[in-house]
């Protein structure tokens, strides 16, 4: 039992690591976002061990992140700029792991070898993390990047949009690879037993 809970966090660690470095890999946004490849370790940990290992490979990606230095803050109170981290980063990727919530779907289907259904099914679960991931930057947007916004400029419909930028590209991104690495590879999300 022991050396299960060991595996589990080291593959969660190699997965943070993973998603980490593929975030180099990015189309930087002006004001911060990027379409980049991070949330693939995520949603691979998510259909490999569930929501708890998901959640946690989102949160180890987003602390990675922290303490690289490699994030984007606006220039506000040291309160405002823990809460936009905690925002942005930690709660952001660890929302991406819920993808797992879906996980008996796509399991079901791989069962089935419907691999029609199959596909629906990482891509629904790939929406499903990205769409929390969105609205996780869609809020701090409205609360932390409104100086960005054009004067006179509702600042909900621009962070609505700005994140859009981004996060569509992202998602269909993610959902791609997602795909076909599940399809090419499938033992990958068969934790093994020691």
């Amino acid at each position: 039992m022991r050396n299960q809970k060991v595996l589990l966090l080291v593959e969660i660690s190699i997965f943070a690591a993973l998603g980490f470095v593929l975030d180099f890999v990015a189309f930087k946004m002006p004001q911060g976002g990027s379409v980049s490849l991070v949330m693939i370790p995520i949603v691979l940990m998510a259909f490999r061990r569930g929501v708890f290992a998901g959640v946690l490979t989102g949160v180890l990606v987003g602390l990675l992140q922290i303490v690289s230095g490699l994030i984007s803050v606006t220039p506000l109170s040291f309160s405002f700029v823990v809460m936009q981290v905690i925002l942005d980063y930690i709660i952001a990727y660890a929302v991406v792991g819920l993808a797992a919530l879906l996980r008996s779907q796509y399991i079901s289907n791989a069962r089935n070898n419907n691999r029609g259904k199959l596909i629906f099914s990482i891509v629904i679960a790939v929406l499903f993390g990205s769409f929390l991931r969105y609205i996780t930057h869609v809020i701090t947007g409205i609360f932390f990047f409104d100086m960005y916004a054009d004067e006179g400029a509702n600042v909900i419909i621009y962070s609505i949009v700005y994140n859009a930028t981004y996060m569509i590209p992202v998602f269909l991104l993610t959902a791609f690879i997602c795909s076909l690495l599940f399809l090419a590879a499938p033992r990958l999300l068969e934790p093994k037993k020691i």
